[in-house]
């Protein structure tokens, strides 16, 4: 597949990823003040309906991105590189990330309690800045 190809995939992928984990961490952070039992019961379904998009969606949009990053990284012979490296650090902690939020959308979705640990209430805030932190690495190509 021709390179450029590759990497409009990637950067779709990117962006898909991206928008849904900052989608679950602001359900998470949305939810956590629910209280009435009709509250709990719409909030239940809203949480279920968050999670299949995450399961279908914003999960493979994951696995696309190492599949497609990894594919562009050894086309461009860039392993040996300090940004490359820096950046796949931070990919890995999104990747963490996401699995965190993962497995508290689908207990909260499980669960009558809306608790959350209070470090997910700045996950978004860390999505957003892990990614700024890519984007000037991957153009700038500082290190």
């Amino acid at each position: 597949m021709d390179y450029l190809w590759i990497k409009a995939l990637h950067i779709v992928a990117v962006v898909t990823w991206i928008g849904g984990m900052l989608v679950v961490a602001v359900t998470i952070a949305a939810v956590a003040d629910v209280r009435g039992q009709q509250e709990i019961a719409t909030r239940s379904a809203f949480l279920e309906c968050v999670r299949r998009w995450d399961q279908r969606v914003t999960s493979p949009a994951m696995l696309l991105v190492w599949i497609l990053g990894l594919t562009l990284a050894l086309t461009g012979n860039w392993f040996p590189q300090t940004w490359l490296l820096a950046k796949l650090a931070l990919v890995l902690l999104l990747s963490a990330l996401h699995g965190v939020l993962s497995g508290r959308l689908h207990r909260l979705s499980r669960s009558q309690v809306p608790s959350s640990p209070a470090a997910l209430r700045y996950a978004g805030a860390a999505v957003v800045i892990a990614t700024l932190i890519i984007v000037v690495l991957v153009v700038t190509k500082p290190i």
